[in-house]
């Protein structure tokens, strides 16, 4: 079977799954003389539908399945590969593709920036800590921690000196987090905190960021509470989860303790708005006890 012949069974094996059809594949059908025909329903070769939307709660391929609605039940509650079904000993051809383009998403969220258009469309003031490129990003994790004199020159301005609260954006493990939850949380923390009376500066955005690079400006600006969003390490149930984390006078030398954290903030975990809100309540409880992390837990 040629090239052309295999990605046409391919499109019909994604077609079917996203149609919610059943598990039995349409292949082309071969001559005397070995020569593949082309498929009944034409089918363009422009681009193969996008696998990744399929709902892995509701993807079901067991075959003959003693108890269907119980086991799509007992998925609906972990977005674990379960009901992946089998051939012979071995995983289904869909298994392995929808592994392999989950896989695909994880490397593209890590390896790709966040959008020069999203960081202006949200008035973001840009930074970057003192990591070159993004191979230096994940190969020295101190260097996303700290920034050069210009860069602190930046927040000092953009921030000003003692703040009550700063939100600033890093990129982190994963642009594609931050493009699919800031825009939405922000105003959540924003809308919470009005409620209190309380202001915040204007947002920076930071490239190369790691959760430490809020030390430093917390160091540079001695500012009460930080919170700070940043996109989290990709996996292969989801390329799009973002941590906030927050934390009361961070500075250089902090304990990780010290800091509190939201995470698995994406469409499917815990929704940004609801992390929005969640985050202003404790930057609020943050500010009264002087306290975050552990210390929060005790006071």
């Amino acid at each position: 079977m040629d090239e052309q012949n295999i990605r046409k069974m391919v499109e019909q094996m994604v077609e079917q799954m996203i149609n919610g059809g059943g598990n039995q594949i349409k292949t082309t059908n071969q001559t005397p003389a070995g020569q593949a025909t082309a498929a009944a329903t034409p089918v363009s070769s422009e681009y193969l539908p996008d696998i990744t939307k399929i709902d892995l709660k509701s993807w079901f391929l067991v075959d003959h399945p003693k108890n269907k609605e119980e086991y799509l039940h007992m998925k609906s509650k972990t977005p674990a590969r379960l009901g992946v079904g089998r051939a012979g000993a071995r995983y289904k051809t869909m298994t392995m593709l929808r592994v392999r383009a989950d896989h695909a998403a994880a490397q593209d969220a890590v390896f790709s920036d966040v959008s020069e258009d999203f960081i202006k469309k949200n008035n973001f003031v840009f930074v970057k800590t003192l990591c070159k490129d993004k191979d230096e990003y994940l190969t020295r994790p101190d260097l996303g921690r700290r920034f050069g004199k210009e860069e602190q020159e930046i927040i000092k301005k953009t921030c000003g000196q003692n703040p009550k609260v700063l939100i600033i954006v890093g990129d982190g493990l994963s642009s594609s987090a931050v493009e699919a939850n800031v825009e939405d949380m922000i105003p959540a923390i924003k809308q919470g905190l009005s409620m209190y009376q309380i202001n915040v500066p204007p947002s920076i955005f930071i490239k190369y960021a790691r959760v430490g690079a809020m030390d430093d400006i917390g160091q540079a600006t001695d500012a009460d509470v930080i919170c700070m969003l940043v996109g989290e390490r990709p996996g292969l149930v989801t390329a799009e989860s973002m941590s906030a984390y927050i934390c009361y006078k961070p500075k250089h030398g902090i304990p990780e303790s010290k800091r509190t954290v939201i995470s698995n903030i994406h469409r499917g975990g815990t929704t940004p708005v609801e992390a929005g809100a969640h985050a202003a309540e404790l930057i609020k409880r943050m500010l009264d006890k002087k306290a975050s992390g552990i210390d929060l837990n005790k006071v």
